[in-house]
């Protein structure tokens, strides 16, 4: 990176949050480790993590926004695969109620690009 990328990102891994993870560590144990200062975005580029959301309002980069899209279609299918199969931990109205979810944060990706 430059440091004359005026856009905000998101990460590569947009599902999966590491800082929702960090703060629910946070609050059970009492516990923070510290966030990387650069992050890999969903087109690629290595940027300060203070310039990058997982908010599709916030996403100013189109190739993190549809990035971000197509990863959260993916993880809606994922999530009605797993709550479709025999002994999942969470059942089928669960799974839909969460891939619904990422559908919609996929949609409001989608929204903000042309």
């Amino acid at each position: 990176m430059d440091g004359n990328d005026p856009h905000i990102h998101v990460e590569s891994q947009v599902v999966h949050g590491d800082a929702a993870v960090r703060n629910v560590v946070a609050s059970t144990f009492g516990l923070a480790g510290d966030l990387p200062s650069l992050v890999t975005t969903g087109c690629g580029l290595r940027v300060p993590y203070a310039m990058t959301s997982p908010r599709p309002e916030n996403v100013t980069c189109l190739a993190c926004r549809e990035h971000a899209r197509r990863k959260h279609l993916h993880f809606a299918e994922q999530v009605e695969r797993l709550g479709s199969m025999p002994g999942s931990t969470i059942g089928p109205a669960q799974a839909k109620s969460a891939a619904d979810r990422h559908r919609e944060l996929a949609e409001r990706f989608a929204d903000g690009e042309g």
